[in-house]
C-alpha cells in the first residue's frame, strides 16, 4: 500500500524565493536580526517554516551538518524496499514451511 505525499502548504517557488532571501539577509550583520520574521511577514510564510527551509538548504549546500534532502529520499526508498523484501521473505518462509508439511503428509506409493 503506497501512501500519498502530504500536500505542501507553500508552493515550491515561494519556498525557494523565501529561502534565498533569508540566506542573503543572514549574510549581512545589519539585516541578520529578525530575518525569519521580517521575510516571513513580507511573503506570508510562517517564520519557523522559513527557518526550517534555510536550515535544510544549508545542509544540502554542505555548510551545515545533517542529512541532505537527496540522502533522505534515498533512505526512504531503501527503507521501503527493505520492508517489501522482508514481507516477501516472510511469505517465502511460510510457503516453504507449508510445502514441507504437505510433503510429509503424502502417502507412500
Amino acid at each position: 500500500m503506497e501512501q500519498m505525499a502530504a500536500q505542501r502548504k507553500y508552493p515550491a517557488e515561494l519556498r525557494e524565493r523565501a529561502t534565498r532571501m533569508a540566506m542573503e539577509a543572514r549574510r549581512d550583520p545589519a539585516t541578520r536580526t529578525g530575518v525569519y520574521k521580517r521575510i516571513g511577514d513580507q511573503l506570508g510564510v510562517h517564520p519557523e517554516a522559513l527557518r526550517t527551509w534555510v536550515k535544510q538548504a544549508e545542509v544540502d549546500a554542505g555548510v551545515a551538518p545533517g542529512t541532505t534532502t537527496a540522502d533522505a529520499v534515498r533512505i526512504a526508498e531503501l527503507e521501503r524496499e527493505n520492508r517489501e523484501l522482508r514481507r516477501a521473505n516472510s511469505i517465502l518462509k511460510s510457503t516453504a514451511s507449508f510445502c514441507r508439511r504437505c510433503a510429509g503428509a503424502r502417502p507412500d506409493p
